[in-house]
């Protein structure tokens, strides 16, 4: 007998490549598209900041529209997710609810209550994989139950696996008869979608980013039409302090699931099989998605991930506690531009190059405040649009060396760095523009800039801006001294993580200080200043 069917959308924010969707359309007499917009979870267990709660009601809004346009909509319902979806089981006559199979914790408890609900209130739980490329724990069960925890160890367990599943056909004419009509008087307000007001959340948006699985679609098509770039890109080439993404700047659709990864490598895959040369994993963009798997296999089988304490391959530092300190990296007031240009473009459009990324990561951690990466992490997680449980904790387990990446004598110079893509520091003088006057040779160290100078360009360093909050030589001097001594003593666990194939931020490195491979062996330099 066909089943009454609640489709619950979570992440899957798509009508393209659902298989979870399609499934219940073929199974069902009608299914009802429901969204629960439970702000105590997305507030407690995903800390959502403003940017991206407006993406997630632009993503809502689109999806509400496309469902429009086949006759149907999509059920949005404030309130605590357990309560209303009894209530419209019960409203609804409800034999089956479908939803997409995640690997968060959070997710997979509220799945757990939703199949105790079932078998209380006899109704069916079925669910698919379709926010990774492969359901990860096969992955796990081909490496003989637990996770690949080096890139190369993943790799190999995925040639025995072979290429990801195609993505599935889009919800066809005759299987859109099966969702839930639109009401004749339309949507009442219990079920609308809710303006920011309602949410109490500002209704400004800066971010150049609109959530949405049409522009998802329209982006990724502008991309691949330029087959030339897709061929021959890698990351590590790309600007981490130009004006305008070097990347794709696809991930926030991917993070909400506006996109399909399998949608994009396989058509990837297309584009690689017609060119002659094209860059390879685990620096083109099939190896970005790759690295994406990468984590979300890693984080579907560690305890406490997320965290430094109870984390098996995380290194166990005694990070510094200092909430002053920790203030001023949030806010942009570090005193080094190049930092604080990254952390003021975050705030106002909730994305950052992975470069830069890295830069202020590192100061955070392991390079001049020595603060541990789960407070980074949680800055992240609000104010980035492409947070993600699995790719954020282990990116700034990576990037604090505290698991994954060895080569942890190279820190990000916070003058340095950003200067080698932009000298002439446009990038500062758009984020920063109170230092916008000043010269180039000074735009990434105001302090050092005679007086007149700073008269000049408007700008009395201590004033109008702030000194550098640390001496980045000496911090990050006695910095490393503190990480080479947790290395020695925690060594067995800091080789769980160790792999012998280059990652992107290395392979940039070592592009860039060619004098390192001369020297492997006879280090005639205690580390590498980025």
């Amino acid at each position: 007998m066909p089943h009454r069917t609640i489709h619950l959308f979570r992440k899957g924010l798509r009508l393209h490549d659902n298989p979870t969707l399609l499934a219940a359309l073929k199974s069902s007499e009608v299914v009802y598209p429901v969204y629960i917009l439970d702000r105590k979870f997305l507030t407690s267990a995903v800390k959502m900041g403003t940017l991206r709660w407006h993406f997630l009601l632009q993503c809502l809004e689109d999806l509400q529209s496309n469902l429009k346009k086949l006759n149907s909509c999509l059920w949005i319902i404030q309130g605590e997710y357990e309560a209303v979806l009894r209530e419209h089981v019960q409203k609804w006559n409800i034999s089956q609810v479908t939803l997409d199979n995640e690997i968060e914790p959070f997710y997979k408890q509220m799945e757990r209550t939703i199949q105790d609900m079932g078998k209380e209130m006899g109704f069916e739980v079925f669910s698919l994989v379709a926010h990774t490329l492969y359901d990860v724990s096969r992955i796990v069960e081909l490496n003989k139950g637990i996770a690949p925890l080096t890139y190369k160890r993943f790799l190999h367990i995925l040639t025995l696996l072979g290429d990801p599943e195609m993505p599935v056909q889009e919800v066809a004419a005759e299987d859109a008869q099966k969702l839930s009509p639109l009401p004749e008087e339309g949507l009442d307000e219990q079920y609308r979608l809710p303006l920011p007001e309602d949410l109490g959340i500002s209704k400004e948006y800066l971010s150049p980013w609109r959530g949405g699985e049409t522009t998802g679609l329209l982006q990724l098509k502008e991309h691949l039409n330029n087959q030339g770039w897709v061929a021959k890109f890698k990351k590590p080439r790309t600007i981490p302090n130009s004006l305008l993404p070097s990347t794709t700047g696809l991930s926030p659709y991917f993070s909400f699931g506006c996109l399909s990864v399998r949608t994009f490598f396989h058509r990837l895959s297309k584009i690689y099989a017609q060119s002659k040369n094209h860059s390879l994993p685990p620096v083109s963009l099939q190896g970005q998605l790759l690295w994406r798997e990468f984590f979300y296999t890693v984080a579907s089988s560690t305890p406490n991930f997320t965290k430094m304490v109870g984390n098996p391959i995380c290194l166990q530092i005694k990070w510094y506690q200092d909430a002053e300190k920790l203030h001023k990296w949030k806010t942009g007031k570090t005193g080094f531009p190049w930092i604080d240009a990254i952390m003021t473009q975050l705030h106002q459009e909730g994305w950052i190059h992975h470069f830069a990324r890295h830069a202020v990561a590192c100061f955070l951690t392991r390079g001049d405040l020595w603060i541990s990466w789960e407070e980074g992490m949680q800055v992240f997680e609000e104010l980035l649009l492409d947070a993600d449980y699995s790719i954020n904790a282990g990116n700034w387990m990576w990037l604090s060396a505290s698991a994954f990446f060895h080569q942890y004598t190279r820190i990000f110079c916070p003058v340095r760095f950003g200067k080698r893509t932009d000298p002439e520091g446009q990038y500062i003088r758009k984020y920063l523009p109170v230092l916008k006057n000043f010269p180039s040779k000074y735009i990434y160290e105001p302090w050092a800039a005679p007086e007149e100078a700073q008269i000049e360009a408007d700008c009395i360093i201590g004033k109008d801006y702030p000194f550098p909050m640390v001496n980045h030589k000496e911090a990050s001097n006695h910095n490393l001294q503190l990480m080479k001594q947790v290395r020695e003593e925690q060594y067995k666990t800091a080789q769980l993580t160790r792999g012998d194939m280059d990652d992107p931020m290395e392979t940039r490195l070592k592009r860039e200080h060619p004098e390192e491979n001369a020297q492997k062996g006879k280090r005639a330099r205690s580390r590498e200043q980025v």
